[in-house]
């Protein structure tokens, strides 16, 4: 029997972050590279790099990822223009 890996991808229609009012930042010295914001966010928007890296390009700014981390290490922050 195969299983079928599905695999998140970023936004099908092209870069989507610019409408974000809100945007995750990383505290890499409270990250414990669980990799769950990788898992649950829903625009694929993290990529695996020594810590997690956040792609602001495609990030919605949803707070997933923060809602999700078991140690509190990504803070959701207001949009500055």
């Amino acid at each position: 029997m195969k299983t079928t890996i599905s695999y998140p991808t970023k936004a099908g229609m092209g870069k989507t972050g610019s409408w974000r009012v809100f945007r995750p930042v990383l505290h890499e010295d409270k990250c414990i590279k669980c990799w769950i914001c990788w898992v649950f966010c829903p625009e694929s928007a993290i990529e695996r790099d020594e810590f997690p890296k956040i792609d602001y390009d495609f990030c919605k700014g949803c707070g997933v990822c923060a809602n999700e981390c078991p140690v509190n290490a990504i803070e959701m922050r207001r949009e500055e223009k």
